[in-house]
């Protein structure tokens, strides 16, 4: 029995269920296999990154779903898809960024639609539909934190978690809502182990004359990716990127940073405590390895009983 790696359902002998084929589009009854290999796919990615918009360290390429031909093509510009190949550096990332974007959904966080497709080496690929597109080739404007803060790729790092407050104050429409969706990402990044959410990992979108925090990105579990993890914040709160406690990240971070009420910050924190059984549920269905999966429940665990006692 087959499991679909866009829903972790049960697809029988099929590489996907309909119901996720349906989800890329209501015309899809079949998906090809990405004609590239893992190492074709990095190599193809480093030979167009000048031409796309599209940056950052880990490999990315621009694609279309090409319905006609029931496979993603690879394309320079007008793009609607993002894929993110094997990394040979940090093992299973694809099959991590999907997971930690499915356990976000399960919070309230606002992601979009993103899941798994097989290359022709049988190796998984990460795809997430592109928010900043709608119609026909059309984009609404997008503005990651570092732009907005003045900082650059080498320096997007050098801020704090009270700056990013700022920015939403300056340039929100209705900065209270955002505050809210900042305070959950927070809880939930510290959970989850994302200790490398920088300055362009937060980015504000303008959608029907409102200007608010774009849907979630680049959501990964940092901490059982990378060997030997120093910090557990990439921007300092408190001024501290590790030894993070209820305190500071409750507390100090929703209460006294944000100004929400002691009503709103525990009903998000329950929201959250009760999505915990469905995270586990879905780390079981995962790709990962049975190694990495109990990482990811161990770490959550630990992280829980600091938050949540």
């Amino acid at each position: 029995m087959n499991i679909c790696p866009i829903t972790y359902n049960p697809c029988g002998d099929r590489k996907y269920s309909l119901e996720g084929l349906k989800l890329l589009s209501r015309n899809l009854n079949d998906l090809k296999d990405i004609p590239l290999t893992q190492e074709e796919q990095i190599k193809e990615a480093a030979v167009r990154a000048v031409k796309m918009s599209i940056q950052g360290v880990q490999p990315k390429l621009s694609a279309r779903l090409n319905l006609k031909e029931s496979s993603f093509i690879i394309v320079d510009n007008g793009g609607t898809f993002i894929l993110k190949p094997q990394n040979n550096f940090y093992p299973q990332l694809p099959e991590n960024e999907d997971l930690t974007m499915k356990l976000a959904e399960t919070v309230g966080l606002d992601v979009p639609l993103h899941g798994m497709v097989y290359s022709i080496d049988s190796k998984l690929t990460y795809f997430i539909k592109r928010f900043d597109r709608y119609g026909r080739d059309k984009k609404y404007s997008l503005e990651d934190f570092a732009q907005l803060a003045g900082k650059s790729r080498e320096t997007k790092y050098d801020f704090s978690m009270e700056k990013i407050v700022d920015i939403i104050k300056q340039y929100c429409t209705f900065p209270v809502i955002e505050f809210v969706k900042l305070f959950r990402l927070t809880l939930f990044n510290f959970l989850i182990g994302n200790e490398d959410q920088h300055l362009k990992n937060f980015s504000l979108i303008t959608r029907n004359h409102k200007v608010e925090l774009s849907p979630t990105y680049d959501l990964i579990n940092t901490t059982i990716a990378a060997p030997n993890p120093q910090e557990e914040i990439a921007l300092p709160l408190m001024g501290k990127k590790k030894k993070l406690s209820r305190k500071i990240l409750i507390d100090y971070r929703g209460k006294e940073r944000l100004g929400m009420n002691e009503k709103t910050v525990f009903r998000i924190c329950d929201e959250i405590k009760d999505s915990i059984n469905m995270w586990h549920e879905l780390i079981s269905k995962s790709f990962l390895s049975e190694e990495m999966k109990e990482k990811y429940v161990n770490l959550i665990s630990e992280r829980y009983k600091i938050l949540f006692g």
